[in-house]
């Protein structure tokens, strides 16, 4: 494609998962406890997107990459400092609540609206990445609303290959059951990714791209549309059960092993 690509990454930032996550309800509805003083990161899910992003548009001449990202600005900060480092784009930024306490249409309508007020958005040369499930968000609804709210018909989720081929055709491999793929294609732009893990690893650190981006990081967080997303109404929250039953035995055969899983599993 001679004019390249536009690339526009829609990736959230979450709570590092080594943390203990704590359910809490205050004055503004369910959230985390200390939920500002845990680490972040950007979204396993959307880092993938990301970095394939940059690579498809290293491959295609004229190309840009987008990144439209919702966070509280001080948490976009501090992970825009390392993020910014691995791939080349252009933030856009919506202050806003980080937790997965919202609707996904909600949140798709503000990533929609961001999107569509890209200066010189050209919908013909469009492609839409964004993680296929997310770690905060994950009602594997928002990329598939985004889509549509911008008339984006062509979508594909559980993507773990997109190549580039004459024509500008672009060949899609998405996962399905059974380890297995399916194989599409379409003609062009405008598009929609939802990435699984790719085919990437994740980029090394490269401070003079760092140093590019945060020139445009930095005032993209200044000027960063707050957002109000409603809280549905929650009747409970808690943190899943963890349940372990161990004994030790000798010399039980293995038929008998069996037979007590089985009946456990029925039980």
């Amino acid at each position: 494609m001679s004019d390249g690509y536009q690339i526009v990454v829609c990736g959230g930032i979450v709570p590092d998962p080594l943390q203990t996550l704590e359910p809490v309800h205050g004055p503004a509805g369910w959230g985390l406890k200390n939920e500002l003083m845990l680490p972040a990161i950007l979204d396993p899910w959307s880092g993938h997107a990301l970095y394939e992003a940059a690579n498809l548009a290293k491959a295609a001449a004229g190309s840009k990459v987008w990144l439209v990202s919702m966070g509280p600005k001080a948490k976009l900060q501090q992970v825009m400092m390392t993020v910014a480092q691995k791939a080349a784009f252009e933030l856009i930024a919506l202050d806003a609540p980080a937790g997965g306490f919202t609707e996904a249409g909600d949140v798709a309508a503000a990533l929609a609206e961001a999107i569509e007020a890209i200066p010189g958005l050209d919908k013909s040369r469009l492609l839409l990445f964004g993680g296929w499930q997310s770690a905060s968000r994950g009602a594997g609804a928002t990329m598939q609303i985004v889509g549509e709210k911008l008339g984006v018909v062509d979508q594909f989720q559980g993507v773990d290959k997109l190549t580039i081929e004459d024509g500008g055709v672009l060949r899609v491999l998405e996962r399905v059951e059974g380890g297995s793929y399916q194989e599409s294609t379409v003609s062009g732009p405008p598009a929609l990714f939802g990435w699984a893990t790719g085919e990437l690893p994740e980029p090394p650190n490269n401070p003079q791209v760092g140093m590019a981006n945060m020139r445009l990081v930095m005032p993209a967080l200044q000027k960063a549309k707050p957002v109000q997303l409603a809280q549905p109404a929650f009747g409970s929250v808690q943190l899943p059960c963890q349940k372990r039953e161990t004994r030790i035995v000798k010399d039980t055969p293995v038929e008998a092993i069996a037979r007590e899983i089985v009946d456990w599993i029925n039980a």
